[in-house]
């Protein structure tokens, strides 16, 4: 007997499979239980599925410089926060209660090295679905997820020493006081243990320290890094946190550049290109960052950061106040007005 192939049938058998598949869903029979784990060929498959997606990806979607070694010390504090529970850290084992999880967090200790840099990239940056692996909360911070990438590639062959002198110690680590858990990263001086990524804090104006902090816990200001950091300071602690680092010696304390363009721009601005001078918000007496003294190749990075990458129109991009100046400074001034504004005693 030849049953005749139709249309109507293939729907019919179409809408009886969609059926039962919700049916099966609907009876609870599925067990989602993650103590039970996968089948080792649903394992197998899921891994296959991943590691080829990240593969395809990453070739097209992230940048050819993937890794940047100059940051390891914010991204060794961040790890410490925020990854080392789940994958592990040199010297520690990940914790019991996430390697319980379905899957369970590969120690990266153990797996960087299988993946490129490239790889790793995409997948600090954009996450794993159904692996409890997070996408970076700050979505414009490509610099982060670079630093991230070379800090990565270096578990597999960091000692415990190692790990612990770029952590700050106890950087990240629970019950330690808030101060010392910031200085892990900003340390004990507020002048960031030397890392041309991390601001110099002490000699800062301590209402934008906290207001900064705030926004960073709020999510009005977007650092992956920093968002962690300030999610579980009350207004107390950061008004404490600014006080106390706003009071150390910092700030102020550099030498002057001279650069006649960079001076033009500080004190007068561009009128043609509607660029407001910087003195006119960052003087003395005003409620805004302090920048005499600040580190140029920070400055320079966030004033790079705020401009964008260019590939979107201006109406597009944020319109706040320092987006919208830092896309009308010249490109070629960019890095030498850092240098004069780092620099200049005000």
């Amino acid at each position: 007997m030849m049953i005749r192939i139709t249309w109507k049938r293939v729907v019919l058998a179409l809408a009886g499979v969609v059926a039962l598949a919700l049916a099966v869903g609907w009876s609870g029979a599925i067990n989602v239980a993650a103590s039970s784990g996968h089948w080792p060929i649903t394992n197998w498959f899921l891994h296959w599925v991943m590691r080829n997606s990240v593969g395809t990806r990453s070739a097209l979607e992230s940048p050819r410089a993937a890794a940047d070694p100059q940051g390891l010390v914010s991204a060794a504090g961040h790890f410490a926060a925020s990854c080392a529970a789940c994958h592990g850290a040199p010297g520690m084992r990940p914790r019991a209660v996430f390697q319980a999880a379905t899957p369970p967090a590969p120690d990266l200790a153990r797996t960087a090295k299988q993946w490129s840099d490239r790889e790793l990239f995409w997948i600090i940056d954009h996450g794993v679905k159904f692996s409890g692996m997070p996408a970076w909360p700050a979505r414009d911070r490509p610099d982060e997820v670079r630093r991230m990438v070379a800090f990565v590639r270096r578990l597999p062959t960091m000692t415990p020493a190692d790990y612990a002198r770029l952590a700050g110690g106890i950087a990240g680590i629970a019950g330690a006081p808030r101060f010392e858990a910031c200085a892990g990263c900003h340390g004990a001086d507020g002048r960031g243990r030397g890392q041309g990524d991390i601001p110099v804090l002490g000699g800062q104006n301590p209402a934008y320290l906290e207001a900064a902090l705030r926004a960073y816990r709020d999510g009005h200001r977007f650092s992956g890094v920093m968002a962690n950091a300030a999610a579980l300071l009350s207004d107390a602690d950061a008004a404490a946190l600014a006080r106390r680092f706003a009071a150390l010696p910092g700030l102020g304390e550099a030498p002057q550049v001279r650069d006649a363009d960079a001076e033009r721009i500080v004190s007068r601005g561009l009128p043609n290109r509607q660029l407001p001078a910087c003195a006119s918000c960052h003087a003395p007496g005003k409620p805004y960052p302090v920048l005499a003294g600040q580190k140029p190749a920070y400055l320079a990075a966030r004033l790079w950061q705020m401009r964008g990458d260019g590939k979107q129109v201006d109406a597009r991009q944020s319109q706040a106040t320092m987006p919208v100046i830092a896309r009308r400074i010249p490109e070629e001034m960019v890095d030498r007005l850092a240098a004069y504004l780092g620099a200049r005693p005000q």
